[in-house]
C-alpha cells in the first residue's frame, strides 16, 4: 500500500458507491458492451464507431484508432472500481497488446536501426499536390539519446507503442494482419493495419490515398506507394508505423486510475501486470518529446543550417503530435523519428506525472523517469505560455516552421517557447487544428486530474482561469445546453485572444467539460462548478439517450467532398486490392468504392445529387466513453 503514502485523496471513502451516476455508468457502460449494440469486432477490439458510414480523422467506422482503445482501458479501469473487479481492464490491455502494437514479425528489422543516423531528413509541403518531397540526403540529424537505454531496459530493439489506426475489417483489403508480418491479401474479416495521412497540413481526411503499413510493392504502383509521399533515388520495400502520443499517454492515465483504485479495494495485485506495462509504453513514449530528426530545440532553422542535438538537446519534453518508425524487410536498415510540432491539446500532465512520481508506474530505462518529471513542468509551463487572455489555450509551439525548419515571421522571434515559435494550428490546418472545442475539454480535463492529485497551486492558476471562462460559456436552455464548438484565434503570447463563434451539445466534448468542472470542484470545493457539472451531466443523460448509448443527431454537410478530387501525380498509376483505381483526377469515393454499398449510402447519394445534407446519430465508442466515465466520476468524486 505504498501508493496511499503519494495521494492523501479519499474517493467515495472506499466505498463501492451504488448512487445515480455510477449507476448511470453501469447503464451505459451495459450498452456498449452488449453484443447487439455492435461496439465491438468478433476479435474484441473496439471499433471507431458502431456506424459504418462515417469520415472524420478515419475514414470508416469500422476502423479503429489507439484513441478508442485508450479510452476502452480508462472504462474498464472505473469498471474495475465500481465493481471490485480489474480483470476486464487486464483483458482489455491484452487485446491492445495484441491487434495495434506491433510484434517482432511486424517490425522485424529494428536491431539495424542506427541511433547516430535516425532518419534521413525530408520537408513538409504546404499542400498535397506538391508531393512528393525529396529526401535531404546529408542534412544533418542529431543523435537518438533513448535508444540504447530502451535496449538495456528491455533486452530488445523492437518498439512498444501503438500504432493510431487499424482497419479492423479489413475492408481494403490490405491484409497486413497484426502479427502477420507482410502477409498481404485481402483475408476476410482479418484486421489490418494501414495508414492515411502523410502529405502535410492542407491534407484533410478527404485528400487522403491511403496505404499499407508493409509495402512490398503488392497494392498501389510501381513502387508501392512510397512514391507518392517521398521522393527518393531508389525505393525499398519497407515497414513503417506511426503513434499517437495523446493516446498512448491516455492509456497511461487508465493505468494510473486502475492503479489507484484497486489499491483502495485492496487489489492492487490484480493489476501490477499490466501497470507494469504501462510504465513500459510510458518509457517509449518519449519518442515524442524530441524533435522530428532530433535537431537542437530551440531557435531552429533551416534543414541544412540547424544542427543535430547532443544527448537530451533535441528534446522539447512535450507531448508532440506523433512519432514514427520504420524499416526494410529485406535491407539492413531501420529509421525512427519524433516530431517538433506541440499542440497543447495533446499534453497530459496526469500521464507525466505518473510516470515520475509513482513508483510502479516508473519506467525501467536509466532517465525514463527524470525525462518525465521535465515534461511535467515543461507541460504545466507551455499551458501558461499559451493560455489566452479570455481563459483557453493557444494551439502550441513548434521546432520547425512550416515543418522543413522555415524562417518564422518575425513576430513569433520575440517571444519564444524555450526557442520554439507559436502557433496556432500546429500540424494541420484543414480544418485548423485548434478551432474545434474538444482540444480544450480534452486536454483541461487532464490538468485538472493533475490538479486534484498533486494540488499543484500553478495548475490551480491555470484551471481558475480557464473554469471562470467555461462557465460563461456554458447555456442551460429548455431541457438543453450549449457549449463552445468552434473557436476562432488572434495575437501571439502572451497576447492570445479567443473568440467562440459557433456553439454545440456534441455529447463527448460536454461530458470531457463536466468530467473537468467535477475534478476542479471536488478539489476546490467551488459549490458553483459543482453544480455546473451536475446540470451537464443531467442534461446530456436525460436529453440524448438512444438505444445504444448516448448521442445526439448531426447534421454532416461535410459529406459533399465525398467527391472532393484526390490529388495523384500525372501519370501515376496503381491499384487496391478490389481493383479500385489510383490515378490523377480520382476522387475520396473513387478510392473507396466500397462506401457505395454501404446501407446508409443513398442518404449520402441525395446530398450529392443536391438533396439536404444527411442526418447521423453516431455513437462513436471515444464519444460514448466520455459519457460514462464523466457520469461515474462524478458519482465517485462526490458520492451522489
Amino acid at each position: 500500500m505504498k501508493y496511499l503514502s503519494i495521494l492523501a485523496l479519499c474517493i467515495s471513502c472506499g466505498l463501492i458507491n451504488a448512487g445515480t451516476y455510477t449507476d448511470r455508468f453501469m447503464q451505459q457502460y451495459n450498452k456498449m458492451k452488449d453484443a447487439k449494440n455492435g461496439y465491438f469486432s468478433k476479435e474484441g477490439i473496439p471499433y471507431h464507431a458502431v456506424e459504418t458510414l462515417i469520415v472524420e480523422a478515419p475514414d470508416h467506422g469500422h476502423e479503429t484508432t489507439s484513441e478508442a482503445y485508450s479510452y476502452w482501458l480508462w472504462l474498464e479501469a472505473m469498471y474495475g472500481r465500481i465493481n471490485k473487479d480489474f480483470s476486464k481492464f487486464n483483458e482489455a490491455w491484452q487485446n491492445m497488446e495484441r491487434w495495434i502494437i506491433p510484434s517482432h514479425t511486424d517490425q522485424s528489422t529494428n536491431n539495424f536501426y542506427n541511433p547516430g543516423a535516425p532518419a534521413t531528413p525530408s520537408a513538409e509541403l504546404d499542400d498535397p499536390s506538391q508531393y512528393p518531397s525529396k529526401m535531404d540526403f546529408g542534412a544533418p540529424v542529431g543523435q537518438d539519446p533513448i535508444y540504447q537505454e530502451l535496449v538495456n531496459a528491455y533486452g530488445t530493439s523492437d518498439m512498444y507503442g501503438m500504432h493510431w489506426i487499424l482497419d479492423v475489417d479489413n475492408v481494403y483489403g490490405f491484409g497486413n494482419t497484426p502479427g502477420g508480418g507482410c502477409e498481404l491479401g485481402p483475408k476476410t474479416n482479418e484486421p489490418s493495419f494501414f495508414n492515411t495521412y502523410q502529405r502535410g497540413p492542407m491534407e484533410s481526411v478527404w485528400r487522403t490515398i491511403p496505404q499499407t503499413t508493409c509495402d512490398n510493392f503488392k497494392y498501389g504502383g510501381t513502387h508501392g506507394f512510397l512514391d507518392l509521399f517521398v521522393g527518393d533515388n531508389s525505393y525499398s520495400q519497407q515497414w513503417k508505423f506511426t503513434n499517437a502520443p495523446d493516446a498512448d499517454a491516455r492509456a497511461v492515465q487508465a493505468a494510473f486510475w486502475a492503479y489507484q483504485w484497486a489499491n483502495e479495494t485492496g487489489q492492487e495485485s490484480d493489476v501490477e501486470a499490466t501497470v507494469e506495462k504501462a510504465a513500459k509504453l510510458g518509457d517509449y513514449l518519449r519518442y515524442a518529446l524530441f524533435d522530428k530528426y532530433f535537431k537542437q530545440v530551440g531557435n531552429c532553422v533551416g534543414i541544412w543550417n540547424c544542427p543535430g542535438g547532443q544527448g537530451k538537446g533535441s528534446a522539447h519534453y512535450l507531448l508532440s503530435w506523433y512519432y514514427a518508425w520504420g524499416g526494410s524487410l529485406y535491407a539492413n536498415w531501420a529509421w525512427r523519428i519524433g516530431d517538433g510540432s506541440a499542440h497543447f491539446g495533446y499534453q497530459n500532465p496526469l500521464a507525466a506525472y505518473a510516470l515520475s512520481h509513482v513508483d510502479a508506474l516508473k519506467p525501467k530505462s536509466a532517465t525514463g523517469a527524470s525525462d518525465w518529471a521535465i515534461s511535467l513542468d515543461r507541460q504545466i509551463e507551455f499551458y501558461g505560455w499559451l493560455q489566452s487572455v479570455q481563459g483557453p489555450f493557444g494551439g502550441g509551439a513548434t521546432n520547425s516552421w512550416n515543418g522543413r525548419y522555415d524562417t518564422p515571421p518575425p513576430e513569433l522571434t520575440s517571444n519564444t517557447f524555450h526557442g520554439m515559435f507559436y502557433d496556432w494550428e500546429p500540424v494541420y490546418h484543414d480544418p485548423p487544428s485548434n478551432r474545434w472545442y474538444g482540444m480544450q475539454s480534452w486536454s483541461t480535463d487532464r490538468l485538472a486530474q493533475y490538479y486534484y492529485v498533486s494540488g499543484d497551486e500553478k495548475a490551480k492558476a491555470l484551471l481558475d482561469k480557464w473554469v471562470k471562462w467555461i462557465v460563461s460559456e456554458i447555456k442551460f436552455e429548455g431541457d438543453g445546453y450549449t457549449h463552445p464548438e468552434w473557436i476562432q484565434w488572434s495575437g501571439n503570447p502572451p497576447n492570445v485572444n479567443a473568440n467562440v463563434t459557433k456553439h454545440g451539445s456534441d455529447v463527448g466534448t460536454a461530458s470531457a467539460t463536466a468530467r473537468a468542472l467535477t475534478y476542479y470542484a471536488a478539489k476546490t470545493g467551488d459549490q458553483n462548478v459543482k453544480n455546473v457539472a451536475k446540470e451537464l451531466l443531467d442534461r446530456i443523460w436525460n436529453k440524448y439517450q438512444t438505444d445504444k448509448g448516448v448521442s445526439a443527431p448531426e447534421v454532416m454537410d461535410t459529406y459533399n467532398q465525398f467527391n472532393h478530387e484526390v490529388y495523384v501525380p500525372p501519370g501515376w498509376m496503381g491499384s487496391y486490392p478490389n481493383g479500385d483505381i489510383i490515378e490523377n483526377g480520382v476522387t475520396f469515393v473513387g478510392l473507396r468504392s466500397w462506401y457505395k454499398n454501404d446501407p446508409d449510402w443513398p442518404k449520402v447519394q441525395a446530398y450529392l445529387d443536391g438533396g439536404p445534407a444527411p442526418t447521423f446519430t453516431y455513437h462513436r465508442f471515444w464519444q460514448q466513453s466520455d459519457v460514462a466515465i464523466a457520469q461515474g466520476t462524478y458519482g465517485l468524486l462526490f458520492n451522489e
